[in-house]
């Protein structure tokens, strides 16, 4: 049978002045109807330059498509007229949802665009539609999302409502750009079912970009494996995933972190003798929403009265599903999102009564690696500018050991030290994302904060990330608060777990205890939404009827008039 999309010995090369480097060599590979193609490699490895391709969206002028032809239905469309098909027969999920959604526009505005362009839908036909795709892809209140702006919301609901956006021109090809990357493991489960469903009902086409085995385990028909720009596997998912023929491919399988293999990181010390570095108490963060004219202004609330310590050289790993409150407590926190009630005293500087000690303080001895690698990385500077920003304004670093020192942290985060001379908009996410965290342990910190910090990480990188991270802890005495949808990377790095849902600590305890022993029925839920590399293994995340699970959401929903 003949796929309905062919990538036919597809190469692209980067040309700018004598520089040629080739960046997708000769790739060869076919969509079937109603097929999930699983698309995993390291990163960089050109997978998300393979589907711009595809869709017409090169991201600079200097690359060019050297050899090769992308044919739909038979029909090259490379030469053809790609706005026509994009969206409308051809849609994506891009990797970064912030950089993709209008910051001036409403969420509801956005689909209901798509909606009317392709589908001819206008007023509330188009407005019911819009909160039925918003209910879909998980959204607990719909309604209100149509009427929201993407910045109220966290990267895992900006990433739904990007979903939502690609859903609404029902295409029959979907190129799904690590949609879940950004999403904890109960709703990663529900969006990766939401697409099977969109496969089995429509009879979609899905090409799912993903550096997360455990994701194309559950959810493809086949796999392909890509590095350095070259296709170096491609086979039916259970016979790849259990004898792998490239060493690469091997090496994947092998680096993926099964929670049934984690152990529990233990304690270095005794630190319940010692002053907390971090103590928050009752701290309440709410933010207004919704309201205007004659309407009386709405206040939601994502932190409800968090009491929380942290000791010199603890590894804490807070977990939670997405818009539980973990960015939220973090930025606090940090200093960067100012809290409504509570205070919160590092190193014996309150926020709250000594603001300006405090926040020199957390400046000088805390980094922070963002979520967003993209948004967290001045566009205008390169890598090596950035670093040298940083070590300069430190001061530690004599003038003429900068250039050296940027290569020593290129190197502990995996990045080649030719990338120091490129701009973020170069770089994959996950280079962006070491890059982030080569630029917060450039001030050598006493404490990073780490949010969501190895997500768009292949495993390998990530367990070199996270073994970094580890010799960091033992060797340097680092605290680490490592925020992270995860298990089992919290579980085989942090000594310690606190469990969010719905802006409240609902559990804490030692990791063995609490993955072993979960108390609540949501931990549990946690715990069984991992996706397993076994195809066998039925994908969990259903939701449960916990009745303390069930108080708190209808917290959460609680509006307050000001």
């Amino acid at each position: 049978m003949t796929p309905l999309l062919e990538i036919c010995n597809l190469s692209v090369a980067f040309r700018d002045g004598d520089e040629n480097r080739l960046l997708l060599d000769g790739i060869t590979v076919g969509l079937g109807q109603g097929e999930i193609l699983g698309l995993v490699g390291e990163s960089g490895s050109g997978k998300s330059l393979l589907c711009r391709t595809v869709m017409g969206l090169l991201p600079s002028r200097r690359l060019r498509v050297t050899a090769g032809a992308v044919r739909l239905e038979g029909r090259d469309i490379l030469n053809d007229d790609i706005a026509a098909i994009r969206g409308r027969r051809i849609g994506m999920i891009f990797q970064n949802p912030t950089s993709h959604l209008d910051p001036v526009m409403t969420i509801g505005r956005q689909i209901c665009e798509g909606l009317g362009r392709h589908r001819g839908l206008t007023g509330a036909a188009a407005r019911a539609e819009a909160v039925d795709l918003l209910a879909q892809v998980g959204f607990p209140d719909p309604a209100e999302a149509f009427s929201s702006y993407a910045h109220r919301f966290s990267g895992g609901m900006r990433q739904r409502a990007m979903i939502a956006v690609a859903l609404a021109c029902e295409p029959e090809i979907l190129i799904a750009d690590e949609p879940t990357t950004a999403l904890d493991v109960t709703i990663q489960a529900q969006i990766l079912r939401l697409l099977m469903d969109l496969r089995d009902r429509r009879g979609l086409s899905i090409i799912l970009i993903t550096h997360d085995l455990g994701v194309v385990a559950q959810t493809c028909d086949r796999i392909a494996v890509m590095r350095r720009g070259q296709l170096v596997e491609v086979g039916e998912k259970r016979a790849l995933l259990a004898a792998p023929v490239h060493a690469y491919t091997r090496q994947l399988v092998a680096s993926h972190p099964l929670l049934s293999h984690a152990e529990a990181a233990l304690p270095r010390h005794d630190a319940d003798g010692a002053e907390p570095l971090f103590d928050v108490r009752g701290l309440e963060v709410a933010f207004p929403r919704g309201g205007g004219f004659l309407r009386p202004r709405r206040v939601f609330r994502a932190l409800k009265g968090v009491s929380f310590s942290v000791r010199p050289g603890e590894t804490v790993g807070i977990v939670g599903e997405s818009g539980s409150g973990k960015s939220t407590f973090a930025r606090t926190i940090m200093g960067l999102t100012r809290a409504t009630a509570g205070d919160v005293v590092f190193a014996g500087h309150s926020l709250r009564s000594g603001r300006a000690a405090a926040l020199k303080a957390l400046r000088s001895e805390v980094a922070m690696v963002f979520q967003d690698p993209f948004n967290s990385l001045n566009p205008r500077m390169t890598i090596g500018q950035t670093l040298a920003e940083v070590l300069r304004d430190q001061g530690e670093t004599p003038h003429d050991r900068i250039p050296g020192r940027i290569g020593e942290l290129l190197d502990m985060v995996g990045l080649e030290r030719a990338l120091a001379d490129r701009r973020p908009r170069s770089l994959s996410g996950g280079q962006c994302q070491r890059a982030g965290i080569a630029r917060a342990l450039a001030v050598n910190p006493k404490v990073i904060v780490a949010d969501e910090c190895v997500a768009a990480l292949d495993v390998t990188i990530q367990a070199q990330i996270v073994a970094l991270f580890r010799d960091l802890a033992e060797q340097q005495g680092l605290t680490l608060l490592f925020i992270a949808h995860d298990l089992a990377i919290v579980r085989n790095l942090c000594e310690r777990v606190v469990v969010m849902h719905h802006g409240e600590i609902v559990e804490d305890g030692p990791s063995a205890e609490v993955f072993a022993r979960p108390a609540r029925a949501y931990t549990a839920e946690l715990i069984a939404a991992i996706p397993d590399i076994d195809p066998d293994r039925p994908m969990g995340g259903a939701r449960t009827n916990d009745k303390n699970d069930t108080n708190a959401n209808n917290a959460n929903k609680e509006e307050l008039a000001t």
